[in-house]
């Protein structure tokens, strides 16, 4: 693509960011009585778009599971929903190649009825997935903002498609666009956040993730997750380099792992990694499929997600202010991972 072409292509995906941005909300940041700050819940009907038919496990299914199981048990009017727009495109462009964010409006742009491939056949998309994918990448923003600005104490973040197998220039795992990079990203340059630490409980390592960050050094990302597992990759010996050396910690664990393996990873390799690394903000890259029956092959149990909650809010309380957005990854069985949703979420909130 030469340089005018590039151009022109960046200004058709700014334009349609800022067109979907001018249809959004924000939630009101009013607090609890007693004068404590709410939870953030971002929710979007746009991520509903990327519908990919079929019985395909990533699905619309996912969100309208989790939002039907707070409304059930009374939740959700205890938090503050908010409704933040799609990303602006130079925020994706600091963590993806604008060849690749143009490449991908493209492909699914040409889509306008059933479903294909982006890139490799585990990135199914439809005609709206990059507009759901820019609204994904959004909800963290927002997330964040509400956070830094003082509307809300920390958030949960109900977005697809996911994100942290997602290269720099590549799709895959179900992923477009990689939302808590993009995020971690945000808060360093919109936010001057010096350092931030990404916590991910996923089943599947996020290669994409460990790749954005692998010789950077101001951000630590730590994993837990089965192995071997797909993608095959996240091994103790993938510490970063250069100036990121150190700042990876994976904690590949066997099939089977449930809440007594991970905790003792929990408390045993990221707290004294991060109280070293002291980060001025803590995202979480929230999979649910670690849970008992899940795609994963792992035993967490809703207890276990929200006790792994309470100790990344202890770290969080001791380096940063308590500041927490977590944003969902895996969990694919809406009838169970909704429940686990809830016991993190109720953990956000205590």
């Amino acid at each position: 693509m030469n340089a005018s072409g590039g151009s022109r292509a960046r200004l058709l995906v700014v334009g349609l960011c800022s067109l979907l941005a001018g249809s959004c909300g924000s939630g009101t940041g009013a607090p609890v009585p007693g004068g404590k700050l709410r939870t953030g819940f971002v929710y979007q009907d746009f991520c509903l778009e990327h519908d990919l038919l079929g019985d395909f496990p990533e699905s619309p299914a996912r969100l309208l599971g989790i939002r039907r199981r707070l409304k059930e048990v009374g939740l959700l009017d205890q938090l503050e929903v908010l409704h933040p727009p799609p990303a602006p495109i130079e925020r994706i462009w600091a963590i993806h190649s604008p060849e690749y964010v143009e490449r991908a409006r493209k492909e699914c742009k040409g889509l306008h009825e059933g479903t294909t491939f982006l890139d490799r056949m585990d990135v199914n998309i439809c005609g709206r997935s990059f507009e759901a994918a820019v609204t994904a990448a959004g909800g963290g923003l927002g997330a964040i903002d509400a956070v830094m600005e003082g509307r809300i104490a920390n958030a949960f973040c109900a977005v697809r498609p996911p994100g942290h197998h997602a290269h720099v220039d590549s799709a895959m795992g179900f992923c477009i666009f990689n939302n808590v990079a993009i995020a971690a990203r945000y808060l360093q340059q919109r936010w001057k956040v010096a350092k931030v630490l990404i916590v991910d409980w996923d089943a599947h390592h996020g290669n994409g993730t460990q790749e954005a960050f692998y010789e950077d050094g101001s951000v630590f990302y730590f994993s837990t997750h089965c192995s071997p597992l797909f993608p095959l990759t996240g091994g103790a010996g993938e510490r970063g380099k250069g100036k990121g050396e150190g700042c990876i910690l994976n904690v590949p664990l066997p099939r089977g792992s449930g809440d007594a393996e991970v905790k003792r990873a929990f408390l045993e390799q990221l707290r004294p990694a991060a109280l070293a690394f002291r980060p001025d903000f803590i995202l979480i890259s929230a999979g649910f499929d670690s849970q008992e029956g899940e795609l994963g092959k792992m035993r967490i149990t809703s207890a276990g997600f929200a006790e792994l909650t309470r100790i990344v809010k202890e770290l969080a309380r001791t380096c940063c202010g308590g500041r927490i957005v977590s944003v969902l990854e895996g969990g694919y069985n809406p009838a169970r991972f909704p429940l686990a949703v809830e016991a993190h979420i109720r953990a956000l909130m205590e």
